[in-house]
């Protein structure tokens, strides 16, 4: 049975980028335009852009942390398998998705989201050095990460742990 998450959090697209979509989606009818009937064309130009916005919607990826563990659209990890959290504002994400990326990481990122916590990663097993997890809401992913990690650590050992 699953508990209550400590944060929950759909990365759903702004309305600008929801609009940019729609317009998009839009222009296939004004392609048309000039080579189908004017409601063929007008009626593919809207299904296209219902379909651009509901495919941007549906694929946002939930970010949640729940039952000791940090989920990140499909993946999830154990929160007793990760460091210390730490917030990355615009600048600090820019630069940990350009020239400080590693690789080996695990990315959770939408563009509209202009804010993530990165969670290093202390599982010897696991290749992946670090979680870099979008969130509009930085800070309260971060404070319920510890307090996750609080209690996972709380019987075993001493949190946060070293490095």
């Amino acid at each position: 049975m699953d508990s209550a998450p400590l944060f929950r959090e759909r990365l759903t697209p702004t309305p600008p980028v929801l609009l940019v979509g729609a317009l998009l989606g839009a222009a296939l009818g004004l392609v048309l335009w000039p080579f189908a009937p004017p409601w063929v064309a007008g009626g593919v130009g809207v299904v296209a852009a219902a379909a651009v916005v509901a495919a941007l919607v549906l694929t946002a990826p939930v970010v949640a942390v729940r039952d000791g563990r940090l989920h990140a659209g499909r993946a999830h990890v154990d929160v007793r398998f990760l460091g210390v959290p730490e917030v990355l504002d615009d600048t600090e994400l820019r630069r940990a998705l350009g020239p400080g990326a590693d690789a080996r990481a695990y990315v959770c990122h939408r563009p509209w989201a202009r804010a993530a916590v990165r969670v290093p990663l202390l599982d010897p097993a696991d290749p992946a050095p670090y979680w870099l997890v979008a969130s509009t809401r930085p800070g309260d992913l971060a404070r319920a990460l510890r307090a996750s990690a609080q209690a996972a650590h709380s019987e075993q050992t001493s949190w946060p742990p070293s490095s």
